[in-house]
């Protein structure tokens, strides 16, 4: 069987956090877990992002969206990811992770 295009992508995403040394996990609700979380969770150098992984020029649902509001909110950053920007992926973390304040990254450099 043929991966979907998201599946690509997300492919992509798990081999870019794994060479960045990234810790991320993959939620599974299930029912029990908490609908509309972020694709991937992930701590990078003691930060936290939500991956949200696209395919198709589709667009993250009302509840995905109000999900990455309050992970950047709690000050985490929050990515919409599809075939089109995967490949920077890398760079936009890295970007993000030296935009904030030196006093909560200066033990990571």
């Amino acid at each position: 069987m043929a991966a979907t295009p998201e599946a690509k992508v997300k492919k992509k995403v798990k081999e870019c956090l794994e060479s960045m040394k990234a810790y991320y996990t993959m939620p599974v609700t299930g029912g029990f877990g908490r609908s509309g979380v972020p694709d991937f969770l992930v701590c990078y150098r003691g930060t936290f992002i939500g991956i949200e992984c696209k395919a198709n020029g589709n667009r993250p649902t009302a509840l995905q969206e109000s999900n990455m509001t309050a992970i950047r909110a709690a000050r985490g950053a929050a990515f919409v990811v599809d075939e089109t920007n995967v490949q920077g992926l890398e760079q936009r973390i890295e970007n993000w992770f030296h935009t904030l304040p030196s006093s909560n990254r200066e033990e990571w450099l």
